[in-house]
């Protein structure tokens, strides 16, 4: 059986901010989260990876293609996940896949604060041409599809899950 990682590339660090309020550590902060963790998680299973042919997939956000006013913070270290899957696929391929999943704001355990508030929950929603905060299962499919040992094809390759928010314009 191969070798399947799942990494997040973070572990629940949202940061949101204006750019004048923002400190070194903010940053530092969260590329210690989001990148350095999704490194160190590779680095840690690149044995097993290798002998198994396996598959890492990493997660980012669509914050870093769509520049979001107040997510200089999370945009950047997400930012760095994407480069990272990239060099990353090239450098291991052909033994290990390497992919990302870039997904808008979803209903989770992080974004609890920003999705109660039904104001701004109707409000984010309304910014998607398909209105509704995304769920674990709008990705699911294609997370078992990119870790799945029948895909020896899709390697490299940052997929927005985003109800065509980052790739399309609708009419208000």
């Amino acid at each position: 059986m191969k070798k399947k990682i799942l990494i997040f590339g973070g572990t629940g660090a949202i940061g949101f901010s204006v750019a004048k309020n923002l400190k070194d550590d903010d940053f530092i902060e969260s590329f210690k989260i989001n990148t350095l963790g999704a490194i160190n998680a590779v680095k840690t299973n690149l044995p097993s990876l290798i002998n198994n042919n396996g598959s890492v997939l990493l997660f980012s956000t669509i914050a870093v293609q769509q520049a979001f006013t107040n997510h200089s913070i999370v945009s950047s270290s997400k930012g760095a996940v994407e480069g990272l899957t990239l060099s990353l696929a090239a450098e291991f391929a052909p033994k290990i896949r390497v992919n990302c999943i870039a997904p808008s704001l979803t209903n989770s355990k992080m974004s609890q604060k920003i999705v109660s508030d039904d104001t701004i929950r109707k409000a984010i929603e309304n910014m998607h041409p398909i209105p509704k905060i995304g769920q674990g299962e709008d990705f699911g499919n294609l997370t078992n599809i990119l870790l799945s040992e029948k895909n020896i094809w899709i390697t490299g390759q940052i997929f927005h899950i985003d109800r065509g928010r980052s790739t399309l314009r609708i009419k208000a």
